[in-house]
């Protein structure tokens, strides 16, 4: 593999720093309100299905928003630092009209909007780091999507001070993200590698689909999403319920919990650095199936920790949130390198869109498997997830094999 000397601008680290920043900030949003979930739950008595809409909702807004925005090429046609500063600044807005609402129907269409608006954040910061980025693309957008992990449990974090409120909560995620608009807009410009662009066609979705790398590159792309959120959504429920089952103070417990989801979410961040190193060196293949292997495996384990001790519960729910989230990145740089240059943004754009529908529907299962069968057996079906992606991504490399044979 390539050793970084194809890139040779100059602000390309510096350019780097600040996308990352941006991202961490920006995407504190998305979290929000499920990190303050239990005292929604509490104060407007909702039931764990009601309750995963605050995470859900967002995951439908995304879709929305991404579907919206390939078809209309937009991640192709507006230039990338005006699409993410009004996106995060929009996001921002609709994340404090939350305080305004007093139930969950109230609450849905505006989670549904941030995620909406995020759908110009999270896609385009990955084009964008990749016009400073060639050789080293794959640890330049492990590094993005790093940043963006340990943003997503910032939230945790807050909650985990004494005294935070939801409105403490909302309104520190709402101020990163107006920081995070600003920051782009004042100090972002396109690097040496800008992708080409070109004028507007509905045929731009229909040629990404027809390029057969780019469906091999979704399939494990899919089988990666259908893990990711519902572990970052219901892993923080798992650790509160598990602690909850041990102690009797649940203030106390409520509070290590906060703890253990931030760790357990942030430690992604790591991941995603070591997954964008690893890839670099070793192939983005060989990347991706290792961290679904044991992602997947944490799945089929974590269960069996519940209500047992933390020093049990802890080491394997880092482990699942190193590995759930490093191959996360590679993915993406996959798509980048499966289709025309000119059609790069759309390529992410209408993946991302893809993926996050499916984990809508993965979010919902989670909590009717742990009405039926209990928190011990709810989690080994998001390993299915791995398991196809492993099996795809197996044929993409049978297939670049095959093609360079003839």
């Amino acid at each position: 593999m390539s050793n970084g000397a194809g890139d040779i601008a100059p602000d390309r680290w510096r350019m780097l720093g600040l996308l990352a920043l941006a991202e961490l900030l920006g995407m504190s949003l998305w979290f929000a309100a499920s990190a303050v979930a239990p005292q929604y739950q509490q104060q407007w008595a909702l039931t764990a299905g009601e309750t995963a809409w605050l995470t859900t909702a967002v995951q439908l807004g995304f879709v929305l928003g991404t579907a919206l925005s390939a078809l209309l090429n937009l991640a192709d046609l507006v230039p990338a630092r005006r699409l993410f500063a009004t996106s995060a600044a929009g996001a921002a807005l609709a994340n404090m009209l939350v305080l305004t609402a007093d139930s969950l129907a109230e609450t849905v269409p505006w989670r549904v909007l941030t995620g909406l608006c995020l759908a110009g954040v999270y896609p385009p910061a990955m084009k964008m780091i990749a016009t400073w980025f060639r050789a080293r693309r794959g640890l330049a957008v492990g590094a993005i999507v790093g940043a963006l992990t340990v943003g997503k449990a910032l939230p945790y974090l807050v909650k985990a001070l004494p005294g935070a409120t939801i409105a403490n909560v909302t309104g520190a995620a709402s101020g990163a993200a107006l920081a995070a608009a600003g920051m782009v807009w004042v100090g972002y410009t396109d690097g040496p590698y800008a992708f080409p662009s070109r004028p507007f066609s509905w045929r731009l979705v229909g040629e990404v689909v027809g390029q057969r790398p780019w469906r091999l590159a979704m399939g494990g792309y899919l089988g990666h999403m259908w893990e990711l959120y519902a572990a970052w959504t219901w892993l923080p429920v798992f650790v509160a319920a598990s602690l909850a089952a041990q102690h009797d103070h649940h203030d106390a417990a409520n509070a290590q919990a906060s703890v253990v989801a931030f760790a357990a979410l942030a430690v992604g961040g790591l991941g995603c650095l070591w997954g964008g190193a690893v890839a670099d060196r070793r192939g983005r293949a060989w990347l991706v199936n290792l961290s679904m292997a044991i992602s997947g495996a944490c799945a089929l384990l974590i269960g069996l920790t519940f209500g047992r001790s933390l020093w049990l519960l802890a080491p394997v729910a880092l482990v699942w949130g190193f590995f759930v989230i490093a191959d996360s990145a590679q993915f993406s740089v996959m798509v980048t390198e499966s289709v025309p240059a000119h059609a790069v943004g759309t390529a992410l754009t209408l993946q991302t869109s893809l993926g996050f529908l499916l984990t809508a529907a993965a979010i919902q299962l989670v909590p009717v498997l742990v009405a039926r069968v209990g928190w011990s057996w709810a989690f080994p079906v998001l390993a299915l997830g791995p398991a196809v992606g492993m099996a795809s991504i197996r044929r993409l490399v049978s297939t670049r094999v095959g093609s360079t044979d003839h």
